[in-house]
């Protein structure tokens, strides 16, 4: 998988993007800049409440980024997440999808 390169905002680096799930089932989009610890820290996070099938998983979301027939929550600036159980580097094209997928009913 190629590197997605740091993201920035206003000339303020944003760190790598990561797709993010935890042991609660939760599915998070995000940048960060240490993903290794107890807690990771992403900025700019949305989490993805439902994912299409044709996503193929969390994993295809990292790979090729939500479809429209996702539902992806609004952004946050910064949010904390615990009991991480797996961290997937995300692609530029599913970051940019990431960036701009609206909520689907």
């Amino acid at each position: 998988m190629a590197k997605s390169p740091a993201a920035t905002t206003k000339d303020k680096p944003l760190g790598r993007a990561v797709l993010v799930t935890t042991e609660f089932k939760g599915v998070f989009f995000g940048y960060a800049d240490d993903t290794k610890g107890e807690i990771i820290t992403l900025r700019r996070a949305r989490n993805c409440v439902y994912w299409d099938s044709a996503v193929k998983g969390f994993l295809g979301l990292a790979q090729e980024g939500p479809s429209s027939g996702c539902r992806i929550g609004p952004f946050v600036d910064s949010l904390d997440l615990r009991k991480i159980t797996a961290v997937a580097e995300v692609t530029p094209a599913a970051a940019d999808k990431w960036e701009n997928a609206p909520w689907s009913r």
